[in-house]
């Protein structure tokens, strides 16, 4: 394996701490051409389809990949804006407004970048990005509440890959989730009550989560009941009694049993119920996206008002509300503990920096 090259050095040039935002990702236009190449990195990672090579192989290279790009394009493009994909906007959004935040504290001792998952800019293309600002401890945050395999886990598994083309490694921390973090329960508290000042509240409060397949519950994993205690947390921040909120499961895909109960199944029988009004929010999305806006906002919508229902309220992500970015640098802030230096230290460090230099210099180096 051939090692890329390391930035370029100066003795005495002082390391700093980066923090690592990652998302999900996104096509990079509203295309068939480019839906093709994101979905086909997506359905390819094992964390995301746990079907064996040989079986799926064939299924997705001869059937999904040649009909489902021309069809999430056309999804994609109902939300699609002068600025992008929202996702990428706001992810880029949060990112430079958490920089800002945390150098009001820490000053140029911590910067920040972001990747995706899939598509661009990569995990990859992130992490070169503090390698190149001389990031020596990396704070890897990805932006999913609630942990699972096939999200956080496979985060991890694309900076772990990453970081084999790396001569010079950096230390390395990793959030593993913050789907009950007070700060940001509160976040998300907080815009619904805003929501709810300017349009009153509806009679239910229908809290979707994107969904996994029922199996990955009875193999371990915790994302189900992390669910389910965010959606706890935030209703009782909220003051709203077990008949006032549902938690669901969203963006089902294949033929496998899901999480339930599913969302659009669960709003259709609301609206047959003749509840006068619902609000949806997805706890589970930091940031708008396809998911929320698309499915949520356009197809289950309309499901609601086929079915009989009177109003239909989307509840907006965090996005860039000061509530969330305060929220995200308290959890980031969290977990530099022990990374970052006070005053003095900062003192301390930088006179060591020019005795590096001092020396490297005495000892005949050029920078």
């Amino acid at each position: 394996m051939s090692y890329l090259p390391e930035p370029a050095y100066q003795h005495g040039t002082p390391s700093r701490i980066g923090v690592l935002l990652v998302n999900l990702g996104t096509p990079d236009a509203p295309t068939a051409a480019r839906l093709r190449p994101y979905l086909k990195q997506f359905l390819s990672d094992p964390r995301v389809v746990e079907i064996p090579r040989a079986i799926w192989w064939p299924i997705l290279n001869g059937i999904i990949l040649n009909t489902r790009p021309a069809k999430s394009a056309s999804k994609y493009a109902k939300i699609w804006t002068s600025e992008g994909s929202p996702l990428r906007t706001h992810t880029a959004t949060q990112a430079k407004l958490l920089k800002g935040y945390l150098g009001n504290v820490h000053g140029a001792e911590v910067t920040v970048a972001y990747g995706m998952r899939y598509g661009n800019p990569s995990i990859a293309d992130g992490l070169a990005e503090l390698k190149q600002q001389h990031c020596d401890r990396i704070l890897m945050l990805p932006l999913y509440p609630q942990y699972a395999a096939s999200s956080t886990a496979s985060a991890c598994d694309a900076l772990f890959d990453a970081l084999k083309r790396v001569r010079n490694m950096p230390a390395l921390r990793i959030v593993r989730q913050f789907h009950d973090h007070p700060a940001y329960i509160a976040a998300l508290a907080a815009g619904v009550r805003n929501y709810w000042m300017k349009s009153e509240r509806g009679q239910m409060l229908v809290m979707s989560f994107h969904g996994v397949p029922r199996f990955a519950l009875d193999k371990g994993d915790p994302y189900h009941c992390q669910c389910h205690k965010t959606a706890r947390l935030l209703a009782e921040a909220l003051g709203l009694t077990e008949q006032q909120y549902v938690v669901t499961f969203q963006s089902r895909f294949g033929r496998a049993k899901w999480l339930e109960p599913y969302t659009e199944p669960t709003v259709v029988k609301l609206g047959k119920q003749r509840i006068g009004r619902v609000d949806v929010i997805c706890p589970g999305f930091t940031a708008d996206c396809l998911e929320t806006l698309e499915e949520i906002n356009v197809e289950v919508r309309a499901a609601f008002f086929a079915a009989g229902g009177q109003e239909f309220h989307y509840i907006p992500c965090p996005n860039d509300r000061p509530e969330w970015i305060q929220a995200l640098t308290t959890i980031a802030t969290e977990n530099l503990q022990g990374w970052l230096t006070t005053p003095a230290e900062i003192g301390r460090t930088q006179a060591e920096a020019a005795a590096s230099k001092q020396r490297a210099h005495a000892l005949g180096a050029r920078n």
